[in-house]
């Protein structure tokens, strides 16, 4: 099965966007020399998994942020499609895994929201976590996973701190979880 990375920035108090799905409390932070190992990431992965709202939110950026990279978008209702590289899903994520192993697929991120992130870790199919802690409270939002779920204990393998003030968390799962 391939490998689901979930990168993602998160607030302080654990929410990746607010209430309304925004996420301009990011901008301070972006477009600086610093990505925060943004492009070689980006580099490390042969496709995109996105909920429909984080989909939508993407569509309103000045260029689509994933290109070259076939781009599956989790939704029941019809999405408008800039790129032939979205491909509009209505299968559980272990499906759409299956489908992506069959393309030669080795490695995914996932992108968000809260929502689809749950239901990949529920299903155990997430096997990093690349958490970016940004130095802001947002009070209240989307949160990191939107379920609970299950138990997992993960093992830390990297963390780099920026002059910013970001913290990025890199963890795997830990053996026998």
């Amino acid at each position: 099965m391939p490998e689901v990375i979930y990168y993602v920035a998160a607030s302080v108090d654990g929410y990746i966007a607010t209430p309304d799905g925004d996420t301009e409390w990011l901008a301070p932070f972006e477009g600086t020399d610093e990505d925060y190992g943004y492009a070689q990431f980006y580099e490390s992965v042969e496709a995109v998994l996105l909920g429909r709202r984080t989909y939508e939110t993407s569509l309103a950026f000045e260029e689509w942020p994933y290109p070259g990279k076939p781009c599956w978008v989790f939704s029941h209702g019809n999405i408008r499609s800039l790129s032939n590289d979205v491909i509009r899903t209505a299968q559980n994520p272990i499906e759409v895994m299956a489908e992506i192993a069959t393309r030669g697929l080795q490695r995914t991120w996932l992108v968000g929201g809260g929502a689809l992130a749950a239901s990949f870790r529920s299903q155990g199919l997430i096997t990093e976590y690349i958490v970016t802690i940004v130095p802001v409270i947002l009070g209240a939002g989307v949160p990191l996973f939107a379920d609970s779920g299950p138990l997992e204990r993960l093992e830390l393998v990297e963390a780099n701190s920026y002059p910013k003030g970001l913290v990025q968390l890199r963890y795997l799962r830990a053996e026998g979880a």
